[in-house]
């Protein structure tokens, strides 16, 4: 008699308990320093704790999560030197993905930009901090995508993934009332042609304000 065995769900389970955390702490749903749980964990997105228990283990390995010796797991709090070199991984990588980009930006990428830096005020104006660094990173996401360097917008994504907690207590300290400065003079480089000043753009955007978090 032949047994017909069910595919094993853990791994598509595992996988979705990854990515659903990593996208919540890259956009800093989740609080610096706030712990977590295996069975909360588990009941968020209805696993048992096997899944959950995987997605933990990668996200720690990102640096997006901490795991202390007793057990305990949470988003980790930067220390103003930690701050400090993540903002400068932020300024070589990206300042790299957009020079790449460049000559691949044309009108219509322009225009998708434009279009999405649109809608950052609406998110300033509900208070929407989630939203704000959710539009912020497509920006600079579907930007540095024409840079056509995967392993390097990984890298990026990496740090902008151990910085989201961090970026969501930032937003509450500046309590932003208009869009990024910086986004116009990006958009502005990419329609002149202007490589040295988008590097600038680019360097100024993603630095300032990590700056006033450890000023």
């Amino acid at each position: 008699m032949l047994i017909h065995s069910r595919p094993d769900p853990s791994p598509s389970a595992h996988d979705r308990v990854y990515r659903g955390l990593r996208t919540r702490i890259m956009h800093g749903e989740i609080a610096p320093g706030q712990a977590m749980t295996l069975r909360g964990i588990g009941a968020d997105f209805g696993v048992s704790m096997t899944p959950a228990r995987e997605a933990i283990r990668r996200l720690v390995a990102e640096g997006a999560l901490s795991l202390s010796s007793s057990g305990r797991v949470a988003t980790p709090e930067l220390s103003n030197d930690r701050i400090e070199e993540l903002s400068a991984l932020r300024s070589l990588i990206e300042v790299e993905l957009a020079s790449r980009a460049m000559p691949r930006a044309h009108m219509a990428l322009i225009e998708r930009l434009q279009a999405i830096n649109a809608g950052i005020p609406e998110a300033i104006d509900r208070q929407d901090a989630v939203g704000y660094i959710r539009s912020n990173l497509d920006f600079h996401r579907t930007l540095y995508l024409r840079a056509q360097a995967p392993a390097m917008l990984a890298m990026a994504e990496t740090v902008w993934l151990q910085l989201g907690p961090t970026m969501r207590a930032l937003y509450g300290r500046l309590q932003r009332k208009e869009p990024p400065h910086f986004h116009r003079l990006i958009l502005a480089a990419l329609k002149a042609g202007d490589e040295p000043g988008l590097r600038l753009a680019v360097r100024s955007d993603v630095t300032q304000g990590l700056k006033m978090l450890v000023a």
